[in-house]
């Protein structure tokens, strides 16, 4: 909890804190990028870290990601220019990219198959906790005039879980001879870079149809075409072929697709929407934006409940039509904002992702072995990344033709509703493309009570060694 909580608070901390951080270093231009290279190195890096997990253990991995994220916080909160803070935050990201996806892999290793829904409430419940702390504290290091506050609180966080994780973890990896796919995560990651860096700049940075937009998405799509060819003669390849191949994992990653762009959607938008509509305060409007990080780890604890009794695509068939109705009241009721109403719809929201991440990430865990459940858990988790990045950029797309083409763009009220209208309808179409998703998730051989029994004798040994 202590690992999540360092990617959660960044996640929330550093948007209240822009203007104080342009006014000092400038570079209001390139400021985006903060947020877009941060991604962007998470992302990328979640498949490499999972791979290797598998092959090394996740302790070592998780203690590498925690020193990256610590490295890149000291560089940052001493940063001299916005270049510079921009390259410190790709050092971030990059610790990121392991420490989550191995914080969630830790807790498949070492808890059964009953237990897990509980211990991902807990890890979910960090991100309601930060929701809440990161806007609040980000805030007071702005209103100081420290911005720099905001990286150098992560120095005692990260010291702290790092200790905890050499004290406490202990793992039985069974040392053998591995051959590590270093051309494959090469060409991996300058693929995803070059296809995720067009999905976040395209119209912004430059048009869609412009050469730098097709550039960008020809030379990511011929990188990842090499890949697979590489992948098919690697002896213990990076990304495996069966992850995509075996119905379960690919159903489940699509889902997470998915989550990720509603969950980012919602995210990105609706702060923007109360804000620009009826002059809403930034914390009032974060707060409301909160409920969808209260209402998910609520869920997400009590989802073992529904998913032992009904099974995995059940519940997240229920789960997914609880996220397709809040969607659906925010949209409808876009044209008449209301802070209570986004609030209600964001929590409803927030219970129906919880109900729909949990089960699918852990129906894709239990379907594999020790060696194999970091590469699942990364794939699963890259799958959100990247469903985030692409619909962050779908979404903007769609707001800004209609800030471009009305008078006074984004300064409008009338012109904020009418954007952020259509950024909802377009999450409705996400929620419900991904009722889709679950729909084609494979329906449970036995029954779900004795899948946990059989799960559970399975991970015992696991359990008691860590």
């Amino acid at each position: 909890m202590l690992s999540t909580g360092l990617v959660a608070i960044d996640s929330t901390i550093v948007a209240t804190a822009v203007p104080s951080i342009v006014r000092d270093v400038g570079g209001f231009s390139s400021f985006p990028w903060l947020f877009s290279a941060y991604l962007l190195a998470q992302a990328v890096s979640v498949p490499v870290y999972a791979k290797l997990s598998d092959v090394v253990g996740r302790k070592p991995i998780i203690l590498i990601g925690i020193g990256l994220f610590l490295l890149g916080s000291i560089l940052c909160g001493i940063a001299w220019s916005m270049p510079a803070l921009i390259a410190f935050r790709v050092l971030q990201g990059l610790g990121a990219g392991a420490v989550q996806p191995m914080a969630i892999t830790i807790a498949g290793d070492i808890y059964t198959l009953t237990e897990r829904a509980k211990v991902q409430g807990y890890l979910a419940s960090v991100w309601a906790i930060s929701s809440v702390v990161g806007p609040t504290l980000g805030g007071v290091f702005s209103t100081l005039g420290i911005w720099r506050g905001i990286f150098l609180v992560n120095i005692p966080l990260c010291l702290l879980a790092g200790w905890m994780l050499l004290r406490s973890f202990r793992e039985d990896v069974k040392r053998q001879g591995h051959t590590v796919d270093y051309l494959g995560s090469a060409l991996l990651t300058a693929a995803l870079t070059l296809l995720i860096l067009g999905a976040l700049e395209g119209g912004q940075a430059w048009a869609w149809n412009s050469a730098p937009s097709i550039g960008v998405f020809a030379g990511g799509a011929v990188l990842l075409a090499v890949f697979v060819l590489v992948e098919r003669r690697a002896a213990e390849p990076v990304l495996p072929p069966w992850v995509v191949s075996r119905r379960l994992l690919a159903t489940t990653a699509l889902v997470s697709f998915g989550v990720g762009a509603v969950m980012l959607g919602l995210t990105s938008y609706v702060p923007t929407f109360l804000e620009g509509s009826i002059a809403t305060s930034p914390i009032l409007a974060g707060l409301a934006l909160a409920a969808l990080t209260i209402g998910w780890p609520i869920s997400a604890s009590q989802s073992g409940r529904f998913y032992l009794r009904l099974g995995f695509r059940t519940t997240a068939l229920i789960g997914v039509s609880i996220t397709v109705v809040g969607t659906a009241v925010l949209a409808l009721t876009a044209s008449t904002p209301s802070v209570l109403l986004v609030a209600a719809s964001c929590f409803i929201v927030g219970l129906g992702l919880g109900l729909v991440a949990t089960p699918t990430l852990i129906a894709a865990q239990s379907s594999v072995e020790w060696n194999e459940r970091g590469v699942v858990t990364g794939t699963n988790l890259f799958a959100r990344s990247i469903g985030s990045s692409i619909g962050v950029a779908v979404f903007g797309a769609v707001a800004n033709a209609i800030y471009a083409g009305t008078p006074g763009g984004d300064t409008n009220p009338g012109t904020v509703v009418t954007a952020s209208g259509a950024v909802f309808l377009a999450v409705l179409v996400g929620a419900v493309l991904t009722v889709i998703a679950v729909v084609a998730m494979p329906a449970t051989g036995r029954k779900p009570a004795e899948q946990a029994h059989a799960g559970d004798a399975a991970d015992s040994a696991v359990a008691e060694r860590s």
